[in-house]
């Protein structure tokens, strides 16, 4: 059987995730409702991976022997303000790997665990940089330029 803290962290991507998917979906929306529809295809876009990883996490459960649990979720933000979403994004993907890294180390010797989470940690990390040259464009370029690239 699998160490408990995989377990437990495949169990916290399942919840988390599907969350953020759903959460990414709703923001595709909001970008899509404001003209924004590069921003909203790649929030789709998004969603739709992070829900692809669900299911792997969901089917490797299965496959140790787990019971899977459809546990509550907690209220998360939505923004109208594109920049601002960028940033709680960014944060997010942040404190994730940082969490994330500790899962994927414990699963070390569980390498069909292993290769799921290093691949979620893959997607991850490119979303986090994704998010920091964004800002980093919006700093060079400004917020009107940048704006009107997402349309």
């Amino acid at each position: 059987m699998a160490n408990e803290k995989v377990i437990a962290g495949l169990q916290a991507i399942v919840t988390g995730l599907s969350q953020q998917a759903d959460g990414h979906q709703i923001q595709s929306r909001i970008f899509a409702s404001q003209g924004f529809s590069k921003l909203a295809e790649k929030y789709q876009e998004h969603a739709e991976e992070e829900r692809a990883y669900v299911v792997k996490c969901i089917d490797r459960l299965l496959d140790l022997g787990c019971d899977v649990k459809l546990e509550a979720k907690a209220e998360a933000p939505l923004y109208k303000e594109p920049i601002e979403w960028v940033k709680h994004d960014l944060q997010v993907s942040i404190d994730g790997l940082a969490w994330l890294k500790e899962i994927v180390e414990a699963a070390r010797d569980d390498y069909a665990t292993f290769d799921i989470l290093r691949e979620y940690y893959k997607d991850e990390e490119e979303d986090m940089y994704w998010g920091q040259s964004q800002l980093e464009l919006i700093e060079n370029i400004g917020k009107q330029n940048w704006l009107l690239q997402q349309v």
